[in-house]
């Protein structure tokens, strides 16, 4: 029965016990057999695995794979498997075990690829050595290349960070980061994945610091100065939240979201004026105030809607780029761009 984990666990310890009784004993008699038919069931269940995942059955997948490896702990690559099916179905526990165990033992993952290219179509292919070696002589091939894989044992310490992270174990996540990142320093991804740690734990200064390392080592990505900007807007830091905005929507002029906040962060400083304004009595001195606030204010808004106008003319019919400019018109008391706007929102 190839989908049964029992049975599988069931035939696995029988053949164990027989094959390691003879170990014992110095007679094999038996086990030659049960060896074979070991290395066919881990075939089996190797096959099972890769049809559980393909259904999304990553659980009964990743509990078949680590069977495959415990009848056959040579191969750790069955290990790493059972590892990566157990995180696809958020089953990090599991996962966490294994990839630690992978970890203690040093597992590294990378294999050598053997390549060479068909004279006939061009076409660069992988083949076992033994054949790309037969090919060449055969002159059908050439250009051989031996190539090593990756190691795995970078993504393997950032995962573990990850699901101490996702499980809440922040100072376990904190350690194995700093592990991560010794390994792998110069992973954009991994950076990103600590900041975000240290912002879920209200350490924004060490996320900003964090957000401006990742970003001086991808200049080019836009996400990443928004996500600065984001950060810097919520702490009212208006003039880093503009640098940051202004610096996405260089990379991506059709940024929406960028212009949007922006374009809020003028907003928001005209109204942090308001309450000042509010404050204010009738005195002479009081109304020059008044006075002074409120056109820096409106100054402020015009701002904010000077970045939308240009915003809107890449993108004519977003709404949200619609209705923030119809908000900021209403504040500023312009009747007639706001009723132009509101034609535009269809109202």
């Amino acid at each position: 029965n190839k989908g049964d984990n029992t049975a599988f666990k069931e035939a696995a310890n029988s053949y164990n016990k027989v094959i390691s009784t003879e170990e014992q004993s110095g007679k094999s008699k038996y086990s030659a057999e049960p060896k074979q038919l070991m290395v066919a069931m881990t075939s089996d269940l190797v096959n099972s695995a890769v049809e559980d995942n393909k259904n999304k059955n990553y659980k009964d997948a990743a509990e078949k794979l680590y069977m495959s490896y415990a009848m056959s702990p040579k191969d750790t690559v069955y290990l790493y498997f059972a590892a990566s099916s157990a995180v696809n179905g958020g089953h990090y526990d599991m996962a966490l075990e294994h990839y630690n165990k992978l970890k203690e033992m040093g597992y590294d993952g990378s294999t050598m690829v053997y390549k060479a290219t068909n004279v006939a179509t061009g076409e660069v292919e992988n083949m076992d050595q033994f054949q790309r070696d037969l090919m060449i002589k055969s002159g059908e091939y050439k250009d051989p290349v031996d190539e090593r894989t990756p190691s795995k044992r970078a993504e393997i310490v950032k995962n573990i960070a990850l699901i101490y992270s996702q499980l809440g174990q922040d100072d376990k996540a904190i350690a194995a980061f700093t592990e991560a990142r010794a390994d792998s320093p110069d992973d954009v991804n991994l950076i990103l994945n600590e900041a975000n740690l240290y912002y879920r734990l209200g350490d924004k200064e060490k996320f900003k610091s964090l957000m401006a390392d990742a970003a001086a080592m991808a200049p080019e990505n836009a996400d990443l100065h928004y996500n600065i900007g984001v950060i810097n807007m919520e702490q009212n830091n208006f003039e880093e939240a503009r640098v940051a905005y202004r610096k996405a929507l260089d990379i991506n002029p059709g940024y929406v979201n960028a212009s949007l906040n922006l374009s809020t962060t003028y907003v928001n400083e005209g109204n942090s004026l308001i309450d000042e304004m509010n404050s204010l009595g009738n005195s002479r001195a009081d109304i020059a105030k008044y006075d002074e606030l409120k056109m820096k204010k409106d100054e402020l808004f015009l701002e904010g809607v000077t970045v939308l106008e240009d915003a809107l003319k890449a993108n004519p019919d977003n709404q949200g780029i619609l209705s923030q400019l119809k908000n900021i018109y209403g504040a500023l008391g312009d009747t007639e761009n706001f009723m132009r706007i509101k034609k535009l929102l269809g109202e």
